[in-house]
């Protein structure tokens, strides 16, 4: 199966990667009608997975992630549209120099190949992907989670029609129709046709891929986001902030997990935060020395374990903990942050400063919502992944994220001496 699907990836993306910025776009914004127009029949395929979910009693943070609705739909429609309007990176040239012996030399940028993606329970990757490796020339096999299995059906067989009107090839995006798990393994060992394997779900899935494939993987993802309260911040604006980090949409990785507060505002700002969350359903994780500053509040508060601090919550759960300077704190996310958002609230420029330079995360925030590390919010239309790694790319990975590049050298009858 794979071997096929393969085989006829690695045609279909010769034939994308020459495919004229012009029809691409066109594929994008068909797809993004189309999607509108057919919002019914994807959007009763996805109640099917939705229902299917409930009734195995998955996760509310899956289901989340797996629920389509008219404003959802909208909303991946419109980033179709956006990523249409940008720059087509293909055959872009940069570093352009010419060398004292009048070689020309430039680098140009080239897609990738094939994409190979797997992810879980979010049918809205299935549009992003397309989308984005269309864009940016690139083929794509798609496995999705079994509980969407559904709703991807629907979106791919638009995504094929869509391709077909415009006489590209409908084996630049497949997908493995099957739950069958062993054709994960058979993925990542595709290499003879898959150039990349972009993983986006739990931390099980990521450490899956990196033992078992032959294919480099774009690792990322999985989000341990916190925010530092320091002392000179405004708290009034703090609580807004972290507010909107937790509960904005609390299922997704760039949603926040802990909140470090320097204890010489902890007295005050501890039960600011407990009492503003805590009407959003928001429970806690309060470490043992910021116990002492909760007042008698009630709230569904719990003391943290060691563990708690190491937790993707996923959910309207949020750990507190009190750090006494800006060097506790950037050292307490070096040790617990996956790297992915992390943040500062701070009307110091020097605390601001240091914590942009120590803090190795993909996305680094001073006085801003840790929501925002999303490919569409800054600028991307939309994302394949999230790259926590170092290699290639990190962050929001967006059309320029899946293109390589070549060197480009004109002469006029150099050589060597």
């Amino acid at each position: 199966m794979l071997d096929e699907m393969g085989k006829a990836a690695k045609q279909a993306a010769k034939k994308i990667a020459s495919a004229s910025t012009i029809t691409k776009n066109q594929v994008l914004s068909d797809l993004a009608e189309l999607l509108w127009v057919e919002r019914s029949f994807v959007l009763s395929n996805n109640q099917i997975d939705v229902e299917e979910a409930q009734e195995k009693g998955l996760s509310p943070a899956l289901i989340d992630r797996l629920t389509l609705n008219a404003d959802r739909l909208k909303g991946i429609a419109d980033d179709l549209q956006t990523v249409a309007a940008l720059p087509d990176p293909v055959g872009e040239e940069f570093e352009a120099q010419t060398m004292p012996n009048g070689l020309r030399i430039a680098k140009r940028r080239v897609p990738l190949g094939v994409l190979g993606v797997i992810y879980e329970a979010r049918p809205n990757v299935t549009i992003d992907i397309a989308g984005l490796a269309l864009k940016s020339g690139n083929a794509a096999i798609l496995r999705g989670g079994s509980e969407t299995l559904n709703s991807n059906r629907a979106l791919v067989k638009l995504i094929k029609a869509v391709l077909e009107n415009n006489e590209l090839p409908v084996e630049a995006i497949q997908f493995i129709d099957s739950p069958d798990r062993a054709l994960v393994l058979e993925m990542l060992t595709a290499s003879a046709y898959i150039d990349m394997i972009i993983p986006r779900g739990g931390a099980k899935l990521h450490q899956f891929c990196i033992e078992n494939s032959r294919i480099p993987v774009m690792t990322g993802g999985i989000g341990i986001c916190h925010l530092f309260v320091d002392s000179s911040a405004d708290l009034d604006a703090s609580l807004n902030v972290i507010r909107n980090s937790k509960i904005q949409r609390p299922s997704v990785c760039n949603a926040l997990d802990t909140v470090l507060v320097q204890h010489e505002i902890a007295a005050e700002f501890i039960p600011q935060l407990i009492q503003t969350l805590q009407a959003d359903g928001v429970s806690f994780r309060v470490h043992p020395n910021a116990w002492d500053y909760l007042n008698g509040i009630e709230a569904e508060v719990e003391k943290a374990v060691d563990q708690d601090f190491d937790t993707e919550w996923l959910s309207l759960v949020l750990g507190i903990k009190v750090v006494d300077s800006l060097n506790e704190a950037i050292e307490h996310i070096q040790t617990h942050s996956t790297g992915h958002s992390d943040g500062i609230l701070t009307g110091n420029a020097d605390h601001a400063s240091r914590f942009v330079d120590e803090v190795d995360s993909s996305a680094v925030y001073v006085n801003a919502s840790t929501r925002f590390t999303d490919g569409a919010q800054l600028g991307l239309g939309a994302e394949v992944a999230v790259s926590t790694q170092r290699l290639h790319a990190r962050g929001p990975m967006g059309l320029r994220e899946l293109t390589t590049y070549k060197w480009v050298i004109l002469g006029d009858y150099q050589v060597r001496p």
